[in-house]
């Protein structure tokens, strides 16, 4: 059967791989770049299960045809349940056989083109993203282009709202994974024992409440990336777990005495300063060079200046759309505000006051009236240097001025408290006390 399928497909114009067993026929499975599997069900040791089970591990999309001696429903539904992509009873003519195999071979052409479509769509939208023609973000494209297709692990650093997400994505977008799972997690954003069930999984009865087995997003990112975002908040007590995941390329479940295998490219981001992290003692120092194998560093939005009006224009367009407006542009006075703000919180903020714009704007243009305040009203005046005859009320100046610089940081942060704390460089228990002593909600 094997030789007399070999010379027919030799003549219809195939390359064919052959074998008699399923141990010689996983192996070239998985040593060979092959487009469809043929196999009988009934092959000596394991059956034709087991290489259908290969096939597919090895790609999901991969066609498996399977061929039975009896025409039963039961054997069919079983290989077809398992994800062959057609079955053929014996006997059967040599045409038919053709026939199901040009079918299979033309499905896997339509869903690799979809594929490959769909991974040009998905760069192209995250490269717009990451739109300017400053030098600094054309530098981050360049960058992120040529170790996308690497296996290392990537560190994004930078301010809060630079778009570091963004590069993480694009990293993913562009590397062979694409088609595979893209996972992130907040290492800032839940309490250390939710973080580690989070991120590794659990056992059935690892803890109180734990009912059921539960598959980590480490372990359900595999083939895929993994983001770690805010990874200078993550305590240290998983920085080790992390560290062993990341050298060894396993992990383990909480409560589970097993490791199993793990295939996922890490990328994380932070805010902070590692290095110095590392000699305060928060931060461990062999993690921090297993992270910062490739450094890709974002600049503050107040360094790409040439890119605001783009980046505004593109908000504008977004919104127009989602708000149903048909607002054509920027008047002369709101550009030059928006040009001249420091941005304080990025391009988060910049998106954030190009929204509040569509929203209230009645006209067919963005206002400066249409601007949030903290981009219509200048900056405070800065303390004089010299005291004037009077004096000055030292706290009552010092105090307006620190709750100014709380509102412009809650305003650059959309209202998010912890992120308004890290741009005045205070914990949050600081920023709270504040809050309540100058009555600010």
């Amino acid at each position: 059967m094997v030789e007399m399928l070999e010379i027919m497909l030799h003549a219809e114009g195939y390359d064919v791989l052959t074998a008699h067993n399923t141990a010689e026929a996983v192996e070239k499975i998985g040593k060979n770049t092959v487009d469809l599997v043929i196999s009988d069900m009934k092959i000596p040791k394991d059956g034709g299960i087991a290489i259908l089970r290969a096939a597919l591990q090895k790609e999901a999309s991969l066609p498996v045809i399977m061929i039975t001696a009896y025409a039963s429903a039961e054997s069919a539904v079983e290989a077809m349940k398992l994800g062959a992509c057609d079955y053929i009873t014996k006997p059967f003519s040599v045409d038919e056989l053709k026939i199901v195999v040009k079918n299979a071979l033309e499905k896997r052409g339509l869903i690799q083109e979809n594929v490959t479509l769909k991974k040009a769509l998905r760069e192209k939208s995250v490269l717009k993203e990451l739109s300017g023609n400053s030098s600094p973000i054309k530098a981050i494209r360049d960058l992120v282009e040529r170790v996308a297709q690497t296996a290392s692990t990537i560190l994004v650093t930078g301010e809060s709202g630079t778009g570091k997400e963004l590069v993480a994505r694009a990293l993913h977008a562009y590397s062979p994974r694409s088609g595979k799972p893209f996972l992130s997690i907040n290492c800032g954003a839940m309490p250390e024992q939710l973080l580690e069930s989070e991120l590794f999984g659990y056992k059935k009865g690892a803890f109180t409440g734990a009912v059921a087995d539960k598959v980590g997003l480490l372990e359900a990112a595999n083939g895929g990336s993994f983001f770690l975002d805010e990874i200078g908040e993550m305590p240290l007590s998983l920085q080790v777990k992390l560290v062993r995941a990341i050298q060894e390329r396993e992990i383990r479940r909480v409560g589970d005495i097993k490791d199993m295998k793990l295939d996922v490219r890490f990328i994380a981001a932070t805010n902070k300063n590692l290095a110095e992290c590392v000699k305060a003692g928060a931060f461990r120092e062999d993690l921090y060079y297993r992270l910062n194998v490739v450094k890709i560093e974002m600049p503050p939005l107040r360094e790409r200046k040439d890119d605001i009006p783009l980046l505004a224009v593109r908000f504008l367009s977004a919104f127009n759309a989602q708000n149903k407006r048909d607002l054509q542009g920027f008047s002369p006075e709101a550009m030059k505000l928006i040009v001249a703000h420091q941005w304080p919180g990025n391009v988060r903020e910049l998106e954030n006051a190009v929204e509040h714009a569509v929203v209230v704007e009645s006209g067919k243009t963005i206002s400066a009236e249409s601007l949030p305040e903290g981009l219509r009203v200048p900056a405070s005046p800065a303390m004089p240097l010299s005291l004037p005859p009077e004096g000055i009320d030292l706290e009552e100046r010092v105090c307006e001025m620190e709750k100014q610089m709380i509102l412009s940081a809650l305003k650059a942060a959309n209202g998010a408290r912890k992120d308004a704390a890290r741009l005045l460089h205070m914990n949050l228990r600081s920023l709270r006390y504040k809050l309540v002593k100058y009555g600010i909600r």
